[in-house]
């Protein structure tokens, strides 16, 4: 089944419009979810999020919601689901939401599959631009998402949720292995 027939597709906010250029024109602040809060791999980076000054109060379907999916719209497209803790930031128009239309499937599955490799073979294929390769919304609704049970959407879920969390836990340790590792060194050094 085709991504735009089982969901709906919109490309965030272009920022430039609504960009308050003076302090008196700032009608409201929001917190902006930015590339740098994405990790290539699908993860929420420990990034802060930046604030964005807007000239206008602004609709919420500019906003992430709970259930809702963000893809990168330029390379390596990275997806990632959006839960409880990263709702209400608003999306530029560097990503595209995608907010499922059926039961028939769940957002950590589609999620999962636009960061597969089948997904992203299909997108280098359909690229624009030369400098930097871009994606868009008619790319988007033409992926073919595998039909699969719930059952089997939610084993993968799980997976990889589990598989990010070891990822995490894995990069932490290395942090912590160099620290040791500078302790050791220095610590030799300063007693010559």
């Amino acid at each position: 089944m085709k991504l735009g027939e089982i969901a709906k597709i919109r490309t965030g906010l272009v920022l430039t419009r609504k960009k308050a250029s003076i302090k008196y024109e700032v009608k409201d602040i929001y917190k902006l979810i930015t590339l740098k809060n994405i990790g290539d791999n699908g993860v929420l980076n420990k990034e802060a999020f930046e604030t964005f000054p807007s000239n206008d109060k602004l609709g919420k379907e500019y906003f992430t919601q709970k259930g809702d999916i963000l893809i990168r719209l330029s390379a390596p497209y990275t997806a990632i689901y959006i839960d409880e803790r990263i709702e209400g930031l608003l999306v530029p128009s560097y990503f595209s939401i995608i907010r499922l239309k059926t039961q028939k499937y769940i957002p950590e599955y589609i999620a999962w599959y636009l960061n597969s490799d089948r997904a992203k073979r299909e997108f280098i294929k359909s690229q624009t631009g030369t400098a930097m390769s871009t994606t868009n919304k008619t790319v988007l609704s033409s992926i073919d998402i595998k039909e699969i049970s719930i059952n089997q959407q939610k084993d993968i879920a799980k997976i990889q949720e589990l598989y990010l969390k070891e990822r995490e836990l894995l990069s932490r340790l290395i942090e912590e292995k160099e620290k040791y590792y500078k302790g050791i060194t220095g610590k030799l050094i300063n007693k010559n």
